[in-house]
């Protein structure tokens, strides 16, 4: 059913906190993210996201790029956003797992500027797990599986 103009609003997301999140990368923002506004370009959130998620499962030996049976393919994500980032900064990536399922992780990140409390923006990605040649969902590898361990939160 679709929304009509009378429908109640959604309740409006809230930056989360740093403890919320159990790792971090550091990400310097360059000259080429900034928009014509001032201010970094939403697209280039997502590739934070992606970046953060990523490093980390090659840096835990879970994901090999060039020659892994398995990789992970985005099938949904979504950004909140809360106050500006902007060249010259660096942020700090969080980091967590919300769900593991059979073939699929969904991963949560928020994105804060450096050593600040709160999130600037908030987001997740889920990844299914296919098969290299095939493309069909494929259980969790079992590396994958254990190095997603730490980095469950209850819910």
């Amino acid at each position: 059913m679709a929304a009509s103009l009378t429908s109640p609003a959604p309740e409006r997301p809230v930056p989360p906190a740093r403890g919320a999140y159990r790792v971090f990368r550091s990400i310097p923002t360059r000259w080429s993210d900034n928009d014509v506004y001032g201010h970094v370009n939403n697209v280039v959130y997502y590739s934070w996201f992606d970046t953060a998620v990523n490093a980390w499962l090659i840096e835990q030996g879970a994901l090999d790029i060039h020659g892994g049976d398995t990789v992970g393919l985005v099938v949904q994500t979504q950004c909140h956003y809360f106050a500006p980032l902007a060249f010259p900064q660096t942020v700090e990536a969080g980091l967590r797992v919300a769900h593991v399922g059979r073939s699929s992780v969904r991963y949560e990140l928020a994105l804060f500027a450096q050593g600040a409390s709160m999130a600037a923006a908030c987001g997740h990605f889920v990844h299914v797990y296919v098969g290299r040649g095939d493309q069909r969902p494929r259980p969790l590898p079992q590396k994958l599986r254990q190095a997603l361990q730490d980095l469950c939160v209850p819910h």
